[in-house]
């Protein structure tokens, strides 16, 4: 080989291993301050974002090349060790040396308008900084860390400088179900003399809508059309007949119940036009006179009061973001919500039982629900 060749083929090598610690910059001088973050986020279940960072990769928390302040045995506790309301994890230094865990901290979310709970985990990691590349090549320990020990290892010295990272992953996100939700969380940064040098909070309000999962629900039946009977009686005294049922129904808005209003219409969808009630049943054998028809009235509850349903026209429910709710677990869906109770009254006055034709009488009745397309 060539004396030309060998030196080319060497400069080669050189410029291979070089290039990557050329490349590399030193951390600034970071000095640890408290910090405070809102965290605003909204989305529809239909399109989840991906994962909400907190910190971004190797956010640096405090540096100093000389390490005389012990910025490389920080570490970061929770305001409870028992308690997710501002966050789960330890209160303590716990001087563990484990490697290559991620920090799991369970926070509690709080739907503002149900007062629903939920904790979602919170994923950290930490790693120390060096003075010099000789033990890496862009000055960060490879080696992530419990962020709740000061433990480090030591390489030609001590670290100098500590940085983290810190997000609430997307699989967590999953199991907010539609709702305005909020968090707050509280860690305090540490030395190892147990010196709290800085406090960090995050507030997080995030907006949920599920769009695609609106539904007017039967608790009573479940996952088929309801066939419900009029519950018609017999008065052998005054010789008629009528009757009185109620159909339990809750109305999920996917906005967590937090509607200006709800549009509610009732339909008689049968083959034949009603009579004078605006609903009816008509004997199953055939006919079109008032013989073969037995009409009926149809009042919703919403809130405590009573409100007659016209046929095809209709009622606006206001004061939703107000009204009782109730827990539910709506078909398809593996996680419980709140809907809107308003129960579906259907009253048959009482009339001359030899005005109706013996026998079975049956009728369409057709529920519609209107959403605002505006979100709250």
């Amino acid at each position: 080989m060539s004396r030309r060749l060998w030196w080319v083929m060497a400069v080669l090598c050189g410029l291979v291993v070089l290039v990557p610690r050329a490349m590399a910059q030193q951390p600034p001088e970071t000095h640890p301050s408290s910090e405070h973050r809102d965290i605003v986020m909204s989305w529809d279940r239909s399109a989840m974002p991906g994962d909400i960072e907190l910190w971004a990769p190797r956010t640096v928390l405090g540096y100093e090349l000389l390490g005389t302040l012990d910025y490389g045995r920080l570490y970061l506790t929770c305001r409870s060790s028992s308690d997710s309301a501002q966050g789960k994890c330890p209160v303590n230094d716990t001087l563990e040396n484990a490697t290559s865990i991620k920090s799991v901290i369970p926070l509690r979310f709080t739907e503002r308008r149900s007062g629903m709970t939920e904790d979602l985990d919170v994923v950290a990691e930490l790693r120390r900084g060096e003075a010099t590349t000789a033990c890496s090549l862009d000055y960060w320990d490879s080696l992530i860390r419990l962020i709740w020990s000061s433990s480090f290892t030591p390489c030609f010295g001590k670290p100098v400088g500590t940085a983290v990272s810190m997000e609430l992953q997307g699989k967590q996100l999953e199991r907010l179900v539609a709702g305005n939700w909020t968090a707050q969380l509280a860690l305090s940064l540490h030395t190892p003399s147990h010196l709290n040098i800085a406090t960090y909070t995050f507030d997080l309000a995030l907006a949920v809508t599920d769009k695609n999962a609106v539904s007017i629900y039967f608790p009573l039946f479940d996952q088929v059309t309801p066939h419900v009977g009029l519950n018609l009686q017999y008065d052998p005294i005054a010789q008629t007949i009528g009757g009185r049922t109620q159909l339990d129904m809750c109305l999920y808005d996917g906005l967590g119940s937090q509607s200006a209003y709800l549009g509610v219409t009732v339909r008689d969808s049968g083959a034949q036009p009603p009579g004078p009630s605006g609903y009816s049943v008509w004997h199953v054998d055939g006919g079109s006179d008032a013989t073969q028809r037995v009409d009926y009235t149809v009042t919703l509850d919403h809130n405590g009061s009573s409100l007659p349903m016209r046929n095809g026209v209709e009622q606006l429910l206001h004061g939703i973001d107000t009204a009782r709710l109730r827990l539910v677990l709506l078909p398809g869906m593996t996680q419980p919500v709140f809907c809107v109770p308003t129960p579906l009254t259907l009253e048959t006055p009482r009339v001359p039982v030899s005005t109706k034709r013996p026998g079975y009488y049956s009728g369409d009745l057709k529920v519609e629900l209107r959403v605002p397309t505006v979100t709250p």
